[in-house]
């Protein structure tokens, strides 16, 4: 709202077309009042409710003729009293000396009966006059006559004492008939004596007769002269209803200030001209825009000394929308919209908004959109991975183009490997990104020492950052290699920022920002944008180093707990590949151990999770494997053991920690026989093995799934494979066929596939075969074990039944001599048969029949003997008095190897000598 000289305040005029909103708690104007007929009954609602300055000026006008009425009417009824009194006292003072002065008067008085001769006069003079009474009285006051004959005689009312002193007296009495003026008047004799009193006196109801007739017609010209007022007041106040919109004085006072206080503080000229013209209003931003003179109100705008496109606007009135003038030195955006619509004024509203400034304050905007968006950007973009080397790039990569034309990271050595950064010594650069791959900026893995007087090591030395805006003035800078720097120089680069990367009290390197491209140098603003994207960069760079240091012990411990070589045998040709996962380390693990009776087991496993006490728990996992190995035990026993010993983990982990962690793994572990060709498995969670046929068919052998380790509670089965020579047996983990991105399933089918295609291939070309369809990092751990069967053929196995007959010992030993001399080990006959006469001496002698014995040749000669019986033999020293005990401690001299294995019926003890 805008105030116009001369013009009452008024609200701002509506966009075109827009109808006017009704007023909160008033009925909609219509442009008369709230009754819609434009009568008075609205005006006078309004006046009732007093709210807007229309009301209350009506209100205010209406008492006013209100009060003037009732002072006119006050005013006649006075007047006409005051006559009435008038008149009534001259007309009792003219009977009264009218009868004082009659002739016989005086001596009526004097008459022995005074009212008998003064009563009838009195009562004709009364009755001739419209008096009220004609009263003669002595000079005592006592009545001759009177209206009312019982009050002739008694004491007259009033005031005589000026009568008798020979004056008339005029006196304004209530008596018994009203309120009257009665006049007292002496009677004197000839010699001027007072010889009685006349008192005549009137009511002034009876004079003002003439006056009442008379107060009706006042009444009606009064309540006419009401009426007139009233609708007179009804007039103004409607139009002033409309001019003020139906404000009260505090919202109109109210609006005022708040919209001068609008105009003067808005940031946008605002200016009114009149329909004949002229100027009629301007704020401050106006005459600053248009630098108007301080007269300018009330003059024509074509007379402000304006450009004349721009004054021909502004008088024309006409509609304009971000019409662009120049004006002065100035891009003026104008707006500009007629006042006359919808019955407002002529006129036109005029808005001004300086478009440069705007676009230097847009600039700004976009600047600081730009770096909050690099911002955001860092701190989405750098960090993405656990290497310190690729998230130095991701910096680099971020800051060209949009901030710098050339960034480089320079790390110290220790923090590349995981370990803190040691001051002082040599920096490598991590990273290098630029507009161009020609600079001649340090490359990539290039060691650098700074120079002590180098902005860089300034940096690293105190800490805080260093701009130096124009390098070539720069001497500390051009002293770190002058070769080199002239080069830089030459190139195009001439401004520089180096920022230390600092993680909490560490100092891990300096990340340098160069500009070629663009002229200007670096500021003030863009040290502190550095600032902030290097310090998002140091966290991110510090995780990553720290995760480096864990990985590598966590590897280093993996690494230590796996089998670096595999043990020699005959019975498998094997070839395995370990891969470890693309984040963390995982339990993943795997063992190849050979058994007695020439046998080999296979075993495979997973812990369940990653990192530190994954790779723990799977060395004690492995340890116990091959400690329960030793005992021969049959895979559905090794695997229950092997339960028992995950439940205890857990048991002590949570006791430790007071924490619920289940350490949890599976396993499988197979054990094949080269002599039979079969091959015993069982598992615990884990996924079956792959059998690869000699003829390239790929089965996934049913082998019952146990629960994992740690669940406790179900036995373990076994599944016995018989195996061709020349099969491969594929055993794995999860991670080969798992992946978050598919199903055991579908990886299942995959391995198939690849499987399938390397028909005929060494294990070593299998385990190449597989693993190349695996992204470079898996997300898991990969154990893969592939191993090609091998038969231990007849001639290298010579087995014969013994009878339960101490005699029969001979005929074993000369048995094994023959065949002994047929392999050609003659040298062995003499270490053989003594082991052989042992064991079998204590088979009969404390075994059941029938007993077997049994050779092998392999890399050892393996001498076994069984029984049916399942009493363990152990090993003693016997006494030097003792006739007995000593076969099994000559069986462990003799032997390189020797131990006992169950079996469904029975045992067997076997003995390992060496071929050489």
């Amino acid at each position: 709202m805008v105030r116009l000289p001369g013009r009452p305040v008024t609200r701002p005029p509506r966009p075109f077309g827009q109808p006017r909103p009704p007023r909160r708690g008033r009925p909609a104007d219509d442009g008369a009042n709230g009754a819609g007929n434009g009568g008075p009954p609205g005006v006078l609602r309004s006046a009732v409710a007093g709210r807007s300055v229309a009301g209350q000026v009506f209100v205010l006008q209406v008492v006013i003729v209100l009060l003037l009425v009732v002072a006119a009417v006050v005013a006649q009824v006075l007047q006409v009293r005051h006559d009435s009194d008038v008149e009534a006292g001259k007309r009792s003072l003219a009977v009264a000396q009218t009868f004082a002065n009659a002739p016989g008067t005086v001596a009526a008085l004097r008459a022995p009966d005074p009212t008998a001769v003064l009563q009838p006069r009195a009562e004709a003079a009364r009755a001739a006059t419209g008096v009220d009474f004609v009263v003669v009285m002595n000079t005592d006051g006592i009545r001759y006559t009177h209206p009312e004959r019982d009050r002739i005689g008694k004491k007259f009312v009033g005031t005589l004492a000026p009568a008798l002193a020979g004056r008339t007296v005029t006196e304004h009495i209530t008596g018994t008939i009203g309120r009257l003026v009665q006049v007292v008047v002496p009677v004197k004799d000839t010699n001027g004596k007072v010889v009685g009193l006349v008192s005549a006196g009137i009511t002034t109801a009876h004079v003002g007769g003439a006056a009442d007739q008379q107060l009706p017609l006042l009444l009606a010209a009064a309540a006419a002269a009401l009426g007139l007022a009233t609708a007179g007041t009804a007039l103004v106040s409607r139009r002033l209803l409309r001019q003020t919109r139906g404000l009260g004085p505090y919202e109109m006072t109210r609006m005022y200030e708040h919209h001068d206080a609008v105009l003067h503080a808005v940031r946008e000229g605002v200016l009114i001209v009149g329909g004949d013209g002229r100027l009629l209003l301007a704020n401050d931003e106006a005459h600053r825009l248009l630098e108007l003179p301080e007269d300018a109100e009330r003059r024509s705008v074509l007379e402000l000394g304006l450009d004349d496109e721009t004054a021909a606007l502004l008088a024309s009135g006409r509609v304009a929308t971000d019409e662009v003038h120049l004006v002065k030195d100035r891009l003026l955006a104008i707006n500009q919209r007629p006042t006359h619509v919808d019955g407002g004024p002529a006129g036109s509203v005029t808005t001004l908004r300086d478009s440069t400034e705007l676009r230097a304050l847009s600039g700004r905007a976009e600047v600081a959109r730009e770096r909050l968006n690099m911002l955001y950007e860092a701190g989405v973009g750098i960090g993405t991975s656990l290497d310190v080397i690729r998230t130095a790039g991701e910096l680099a990569e971020l800051a060209v183009p949009r901030f710098a034309d050339f960034a480089t990271v320079d790390l110290f050595d220790t923090v590349l490997k995981g370990e803190e950064p040691r001051p002082g010594t040599a920096l490598r650069r991590a990273a290098c990104a630029g507009v161009r791959d020609d600079s001649p900026l340090h490359a990539v893995g290039e060691r650098i020492r700074f120079a002590a007087t180098s902005p860089q090591a300034r940096s690293l030395t105190t800490g805080e950052s260093v701009v130096e805006p124009r390098l070539r003035g720069t001497r500390g800078w051009l002293e770190q290699d002058l070769e080199r720097t002239e080069q830089v120089l030459a190139y195009g680069i001439h401004s520089l920022i180096t920022v230390p990367l600092r993680a909490g009290s560490l100092v891990l390197g300096v990340a340098d920002f160069w500009r070629s491209e663009r002229p200007q140098p670096f500021d003030a603003e863009e040290l502190a944008l550095a600032e902030e994207l290097a310090a998002r960069a140091a966290v991110s760079i510090d995780n990553a180093r720290r995760y480096t240091r864990e990985h590598s012990m966590a590897v280093t411990l993996q690494r230590s707990l796996l089998p670096r070589t595999l043990p020699e045998q005959d019975a498998l040709e094997l070839a395995y590949r370990y891969l470890p996962a693309q984040a963390g380390v995982g339990g993943d693990w795997f063992d190849v151990l050979p058994l007695s009776g020439a046998r080999v087991a296979l075993v495979v496993g997973d812990v369940v999770g990653h990192g530190l006490h994954a790779a723990a728990t799977m060395g004690r996992l492995r340890t116990a494997v091959h400690n329960f190995s030793g005992l021969d035990l049959p895979p559905d026993e090794l695997l229950g053991l092997l339960d028992e010993l995950v439940g205890r983990i857990d048991q002590d982990e949570t006791a430790a920690d007071g924490a619920g962690t289940v350490a949890g793994a599976t396993c499988l572990y197979a054990v094949y026989d080269p002599v039979s060709r079969r091959c015993t498995v069982a598992r615990a969670g884990h996924p079956p093995p792959a059998l690869v046929l000699p003829d390239g068919t790929v089965e996934f052998p049913d082998v019952p799934a146990g629960p994992p380790l740690g669940l406790g509670g179900l036995p373990f089965e076994t599944a016995d494979l018989e195996l061709p020579e020349g099969s491969r047996l594929v055993l794995y983990t999860d991670g080969l066929v798992e992946d978050r991105d598919r199903d055991i399933d579908v990886g299942l089918d995959l391995l198939r596939d690849a499987l399938r295609r390397t028909a005929g291939a060494s294990p070593e070309e299998t385990c190449r075969t597989v693993l190349d369809r695996l992204p470079a990092r898996p997300s898991d751990d990969v154990a893969l074990i592939v191993a090609r069967t091998r038969v231990l053929g007849a001639d290298r196995v010579a087995q014969w039944e013994v009878r339960s007959d101490p005699m029969a010992v001979s005929q074993v030993r000369a048995s094994v001599t023959r065949q002994l001399a047929d392999w050609g080990l003659e040298e062995l006959s003499g270490t053989t048969e003594l082991l052989l006469s042992e064991l079998v001496t204590n088979a009969i002698r404390y075994g059941r029949g029938p007993i077997g014995v049994r050779l092998l040749r392999d890399r050892t000669l393996i001498c076994e003997v069984s029984d049916r019986s399942t009493t363990a033999p152990h090993l003693r020293y016997a006494a030097s008095t003792d006739e007995g005990g000593r076969g099994l401690f000559l069986v462990a001299q003799l032997a390189e190897r020797w131990g006992t294995r169950y079996t469904s019926d029975g045992k067997i003890i076997w003995a390992e000598q060496p071929l050489s």
